[in-house]
């Protein structure tokens, strides 16, 4: 954190909680009403104090972000349910031999057909753990730091994109939501760099923040309500065009009909040069390489006076 100012002879906030701390046992200190407003919880988390609250959450993770350097992220959204190969196999084994057990019971029988489905999808994990190495390797084309990559947090997809981070030695970052089940951020983030939320509108604001690009492997909900809100902003023009790259075009296509929207005149033909598909993670790192050499080039062009400044 920022350090105090030596010329500020006001203790800081916390020196004033840590001293709050020491009060004497009285009916008086012992109200609620006596906690300092800014370490009392029960406060913190009225309803009135909605907004309070969204300012905290916008403003804890920005701050760390900036301590730390980030300022150039890609990110990567994909399946909580799709995990490595070796523990997909497992699963079908597991779930074969229940039905083996009980072939009478339908809903064992939809349960392998489920999980061999989710086998044929394992190699995005690996695909997702390669692209995580291969991004950290890329710098920004105008501070020259490397990118970040940026998850969930979850399991998954997830996981594999921040574990390839994490296995090059670059920071990784993870944004955690609270959920009714029980949930834990996987183990390849970056400490200092995960981050839980309660409010996913603030949580899809710091997505796409510093984002450079935007990767979707296959997933279900919450990998589509993230995707939808990227193409939105990108067609309504409240961010800038990035790089918004489709893995695996046989799922996407099957799950979408995008053509049909063109057709039916709920989008334009020129909607579809948002996004491009792609099948594996060099592919990916390529075009988001080429991406930030032309953003560098057309960076230099403005500093010379060759582009307008509102061009970029």
């Amino acid at each position: 954190m920022t350090p105090r100012s030596p010329r500020h002879s006001y203790p800081t906030s916390k020196e004033d909680a840590d001293s709050a701390m020491l009060k004497v046992d009285t009916p008086q200190t012992a109200s609620a009403s006596y906690r300092l407003s800014y370490t009392d919880v029960d406060f913190l988390t009225r309803e009135e104090l909605r907004p309070v609250r969204l300012q905290l959450e916008l403003l804890k993770p920005e701050m760390i972000q900036q301590e730390h350097g980030i300022d150039a992220t890609v990110v990567v959204f994909g399946g909580s349910r799709i995990p490595e190969e070796s523990e997909a196999t497992k699963n079908v084994a597991l779930a074969e031999q229940a039905a083996i057990a009980d072939p009478n019971n339908p809903q064992l029988l939809q349960r392998v057909a489920i999980v061999k489905r989710i086998l044929a999808k394992s190699h995005y994990y690996e695909e997702a753990r390669k692209l995580g190495a291969l991004l950290s390797k890329i710098s920004h084309p105008r501070t020259l730091r490397k990118l970040v990559v940026i998850t969930g947090g979850g399991p998954g997809i997830m996981e594999a994109a921040n574990r390839g981070a994490s296995e090059v030695g670059a920071k990784t970052m993870g944004l955690n939501i609270v959920l009714p089940h029980e949930q834990a951020p996987n183990p390849y983030i970056t400490p200092e760099l995960c981050f839980q939320f309660h409010y996913f509108s603030i949580r899809k604001m710091h997505f796409l923040m510093r984002a450079q690009a935007l990767i979707a492997f296959p997933g279900g909900f919450g990998t589509l309500d993230e995707l939808f809100e990227t193409l939105t902003l990108v067609q309504t023009k409240k961010i800038k065009p990035l790089p918004v790259l489709l893995f695996g075009r046989e799922f996407w296509q099957k799950l979408i009909n995008f053509d049909f929207l063109v057709e039916e005149g709920v989008i334009s033909p020129e909607d579809l040069d948002i996004f491009k598909y792609v099948e594996t993670a060099e592919e990916a790192a390529e075009i988001i390489e080429k991406y930030n050499a032309s953003v560098k080039e057309e960076w230099i062009e403005r500093r010379r006076g060759v582009l307008p400044e509102g061009q970029l």
